[in-house]
């Protein structure tokens, strides 16, 4: 057991009969009454984010993950195959630990398991993905003052807005949070 002087960002503690991660934490001392800590807290199975107080130094149940570097190597039904890079051994995760980012996913890419035990919490894909657009209208020299955008379909098969300069065969750099377009880079 812990108490709330051992909170940091990204600690992962047993809430409520859940697994949250301390998404950021605040020690107030107030003038009057004893000190609390705020907290924002994410549930690691549902994503949904909750504001809670604890009283200071309020016992918590901290979780000890294991974090394992995993290579995504095909999509299997409602499945997504992974590799431990450290014993070849595969593994079946269930999609809907991958999130919205899992559309920007291609194959061979290196992603992050983190174990309570045996059982898989959570699954952490790379923030940036760098893909080559495979469908989209011909970009002109110069069409870069308006800001306007156009649809670029990628090789992952996922559709984002991009700018009108883009062309077929460009490598952009695409945020898998929001799924949107960061700038175009060299291969």
């Amino acid at each position: 057991m812990a108490d709330t002087s051992d909170f940091r960002n990204g600690l992962i503690i047993k809430f409520k009969n859940d697994l949250y991660s301390i998404i950021e934490f605040q020690h107030v001392k107030p003038g009057k009454g004893g000190a609390f800590v705020r907290s924002m807290l994410k549930n690691l199975k549902t994503g949904k984010v909750l504001d809670n107080t604890f009283r200071a130094g309020e016992s918590v149940e901290v979780v000890r993950v294991e974090r394992r570097k995993y290579q995504y190597l095909y999509r299997e039904g409602e499945f997504l195959v992974c590799m431990d890079n450290d014993t070849y051994e595969q593994i079946n995760v269930p999609i809907g630990l991958f999130g919205d980012g899992v559309v920007y996913l291609k194959e061979s890419e290196e992603i992050e398991i983190l174990f309570n035990g045996e059982e898989i919490i959570n699954v952490e894909i790379p923030i940036f993905v760098n893909l080559k657009v495979v469908e989209t209208e011909p970009g002109f020299r110069g069409d870069t003052a308006t800001g306007a955008n156009k649809p670029a379909k990628l090789e992952t098969g996922a559709t984002i807005n991009v700018p009108l300069f883009i062309n077929i065969g460009d490598y952009l750099r695409v945020d898998t949070r929001t799924g949107g377009y960061v700038e175009r880079v060299k291969s």
